[in-house]
């Protein structure tokens, strides 16, 4: 009986996961066709096509941005398509249902419509956005490592979210204004406000970031709070230029909108330069143990010298021996950040396991990084040596030829 335990576990989590995962693709349908609908019955079939695409401009800017910001230590693809889809389809839906039902109600009470833009919308939109960074913390914990981590998801979600949006007011612009109309619009909202929506959310990713990092109870409870309402705080600002005319708008940008944009970029750069120095001194402590040689902790704690390092590969045994590189990189990096936790002490004890699954002959990282390599090995690669200076040597050297990595 007790042999058949685990068995019995095994089918039950995989039913219930795939129960949970058929629910969020229920969800995103109904969502996403409540959407198109409330859309399509704006603007238009033709509204609805030339807002889409006009819309997808910002798209092409923000996210290959956020995707650079991130590529130090790249999140799974499933969880920014996740991230990107909440916000396009999920939190859009919500907001538009909450949003409709709060103009309906100032109607009916006599109050200032224009109000609900500045007093209302914010603080709706910026709780469904948000949600994303929560669902992707509560579900992949071990996936979210920090600031730059909610940075990254925030932005997703609120680029998402910016993207239906545009679709529904560029294409009501055409509807209603010509091609005129629609020119001033996507000026607007495609090219002076691309990251308008991420920048918003961003902040709420940020005080995630530091909740998820930190061992304080208040802490924890604080920093969301506190980054939700500043972006609750930024979205009104906007929402509050849009409604004062030109002259006012265009005020407010270049003495508000632009000054908080360089400063975000500023702090997220600097977030992510914090994240490259954390790399380097916790897998410093490893080098110690034999684990690493200085040379590749130095390869792994630097941006240049990872992609000097994929290039050599690239050179050396061709795409393959490029990806297994990079499988490296993203294994010593997980390492790196899952020791952060253990120093913080934001993991439980049974996370220690994880530490040592790389010491091990079969742990988890020389297992990836050795069935990366595999194909190019199965082409006679070069066999291991004798005496490898460490472990992380040990599985590059073992299929591909030598080369010295050089600064």
């Amino acid at each position: 009986m007790p042999a058949s335990t685990p068995a019995r576990r095994t089918a039950r989590s995989t039913v219930v996961r795939a129960l949970l995962v058929a629910f969020v693709v229920l969800v995103f349908l109904a969502c996403g066709l409540t959407t198109l609908v409330a859309i399509s019955t704006e603007t238009g079939l033709t509204g609805l096509v030339a807002g889409f695409v006009l819309a997808l401009v910002p798209v092409s800017v923000v996210v290959p941005a956020l995707l650079w910001l991130d590529r130090f230590e790249a999140e799974p693809t499933s969880l920014v398509l996740f991230a990107f889809a909440w916000g396009a389809v999920v939190a859009t839906a919500i907001a538009l249902v909450l949003n409709t039902y709060s103009l309906v109600l100032l109607r009916d009470s006599g109050g200032d419509v224009q109000a609900s833009s500045v007093l209302v919308a914010p603080f709706v939109e910026e709780a469904c956005k948000g949600a994303a960074v929560v669902l992707v913390v509560l579900w992949r914990r071990r996936d979210f490592d920090g600031v730059v981590d909610g940075i990254v998801y925030a932005g997703l979600a609120g680029i998402g979210f910016a993207f239906t949006e545009n679709v529904l007011y560029l294409g009501r612009a055409l509807a209603e204004s010509g091609t005129q109309g629609l020119a001033v619009t996507f000026v607007l909202r495609a090219v002076l406000g691309p990251f308008a929506h991420p920048l918003f959310t961003m902040a709420t990713g940020v005080g995630i970031g530091l909740a998820v990092r930190s061992r304080h109870r208040v802490t924890r409870v604080v920093a969301p709070v506190v980054g939700y309402l500043v972006a609750v705080t930024l979205h009104g600002l906007w929402n509050l230029s849009a409604v004062a005319g030109l002259r006012g708008f265009l005020s407010l940008y270049v003495l508000v909108q632009v000054p908080i944009f360089l400063a975000a970029v500023s702090f997220a750069l600097w977030a992510r330069r914090r994240e490259v120095r954390l790399v380097a001194d916790h897998l410093g402590v490893y080098a110690a143990s034999g684990w690493f040689v200085p040379a590749e902790v130095e390869m792994l704690g630097s941006t240049a010298g990872r992609r000097q390092a994929r290039s050599w590969a690239r050179r050396t045994g061709g795409p393959v021996a490029a990806r297994a590189m990079r499988g490296f990189q993203d294994v010593s990096t997980d390492l790196a950040f899952h020791r952060d936790r253990l120093v913080r002490g934001t993991v439980q004890d049974e996370g220690r396991a994880v530490e040592r699954e790389p010491a091990a002959p079969g742990g988890r990282a020389p297992v990836r990084f050795r069935r990366a390599l595999r194909p190019l090995a199965a082409r006679g690669g070069r066999q291991e040596p004798r005496r490898a200076k460490s472990l992380a040597h040990t599985q590059l050297v073992r299929y591909l030829p030598h080369e010295p990595l050089r600064r």
